[in-house]
């Protein structure tokens, strides 16, 4: 139990004294983060959510307005279209994003507009159709590992 202050003893002396009562037995050695530097960022203004900052940085996780995580969702299909096996999956990656984008079209926009409409299928997989026969043309007039 901790022992109480004696009447008369400053305040400060007597925590001072227990503080450095407990170094001389050692309890402050093996606290998390001894000799390492303190953390950046602690000669900023106070923030009531640092910790839940922390926490997201750490397990690496970001909260977008909808709209937002709908662009990057609706910009990473496309990017996955353009490397898709088939045109199958292309189509299918396309039409999945594109009902999102509707949907979000529709709704009144929680944070900043969408910017975004849909993606023409059949554009899509023209492109696609183009970017394949370049990537296979550069493929074939490029010389073999055996220096032919």
């Amino acid at each position: 139990m901790t022992e109480r202050k004696p009447p008369g003893v400053p305040f400060e002396s007597w925590v001072d004294k227990q503080i450095q009562d407990a170094q001389r037995r050692g309890e402050f050695d093996q606290l998390p983060g001894a000799g390492e530097p303190l953390p950046a960022g602690l000669d900023t203004s106070y923030d009531e959510l640092w910790w839940i900052k922390r926490k997201m940085a750490r397990e690496g996780l970001a909260v977008l307005p909808p709209t937002l995580a709908l662009r990057k969702e609706a910009e990473d299909a496309l990017a996955a279209a353009w490397a898709a096996p088939s045109e199958r999956i292309v189509r299918k990656i396309i039409t999945e994003v594109n009902v999102k984008i509707r949907d979000m079209m529709f709704k009144p926009p929680p944070g900043p507009p969408l910017g975004k409409k849909p993606y023409d299928v059949e554009e899509v997989v023209r492109e696609w159709r183009e970017r394949r026969a370049a990537a296979g043309a550069e493929a074939a007039s490029e010389p073999d590992a055996q220096g032919e």
